[in-house]
């Protein structure tokens, strides 16, 4: 964390808590954004931070409940049965940061991305926030339709069976600098291959993209960014895996993403890994560009 960011601890039901933290611009007169991390991720994009504060917004991130920051002893790490869950500490996060800012722009990645869209719906009669921007939502899984009721089965019946060890290592070799990437972040918190995948976790995240795809209402103008391809089930890193979606099929991004709201935009970035602010420099760029464009008239 740098010396320009702080801290907050947000208290939450059943003794849990989440992690605001914050980035002050030099000089603020655009608001504040509110970042959403995905699944076996924190905050830690230092740079994204810096980009939005020079444009004058306050920056703003929660580590969830179970992450990063947030992470206690003894905790299972990044585990829930109900994605909603999660809307406790963006409430809390939000009524927050409103204390200072009318406008506000909600941002989420990946798992962060359908938490987001879930809870702007959910919420869409507060007027909470101006716009949503997601970074790579994560709105359908690849797998087919017996499958999936296999899992929600299992996930109900034994929540914390092992579906999947880990994620793997590709993704996170292509983002960490001690492998093939550019960027620190702390692997306690953010193992390279994820961490262990459970039963009741996926039901949820089925459950909550059921209802994306029964179509939300979104009351605020949406953007949903995501790569031009995946590359799923890579074994290890190669270098298509750095230009590519290795984590999430964009393809579900593209189909799912207008059933977000009536006014949702979705932009393909060529060449952009899952997180796409973690891209080469030029593809984070353009990502960049796109939310820049899309802020000023939402």
């Amino acid at each position: 964390m740098s010396s320009d960011e702080d801290t907050t601890v947000l208290p939450l039901s059943g003794g849990a808590s989440a992690t605001l933290v914050r980035r002050r611009a030099a000089a603020n007169d655009r608001g504040a954004i509110l970042y959403v991390h995905g699944f076996a991720d924190y905050f830690f994009q230092e740079h994204v931070a810096e980009h939005y504060t020079a444009q004058g917004y306050d920056f703003y991130a929660v580590d969830l409940r179970g992450y990063g920051r947030s992470l206690r002893d003894g905790e299972l790490p990044n585990y829930t049965t109900d994605i909603e869950v999660y809307f406790e500490e963006i409430d809390a996060a939000v009524a927050k940061v409103r204390e200072e800012h009318s406008r506000v722009v909600l941002m989420g990645h990946s798992t962060g991305g359908l938490t987001t869209s879930l809870w702007a719906h959910e919420r869409r009669a507060g007027e909470l926030i101006d716009a949503l921007v997601l970074n790579s939502p994560w709105l359908d899984v690849v797998e087919p339709p017996l499958m999936r009721r296999v899992v929600k089965l299992l996930g109900k019946v034994a929540p914390k069976a092992k579906v999947r060890a880990n994620l793997g290592e590709a993704y996170g070799a292509a983002i960490h600098r001690s492998r093939n990437g550019e960027w620190d972040f702390d692997l306690r918190w953010k193992p390279l291959a994820g961490f262990p995948v459970l039963a009741g976790w996926i039901r949820a995240v089925l459950i909550a993209q059921e209802k994306v795809h029964k179509g939300l209402d979104v009351p605020v103008p949406v953007l949903v960014l995501h790569s031009d391809k995946s590359v799923l089930n890579a074994r290890e890193w190669n270098e298509d895996v750095s230009k590519a979606d290795a984590v999430l099929d964009v393809e579900a991004m593209r189909k799912w993403g207008p059933k977000l709201g009536t006014s949702v935009k979705v932009v393909e970035i060529k060449g952009g890994m899952h997180d796409l602010f973690l891209s080469a420099r030029p593809v984070r760029e353009a990502a960049f560009a796109e939310v820049d464009e899309f802020l000023k008239s939402a």
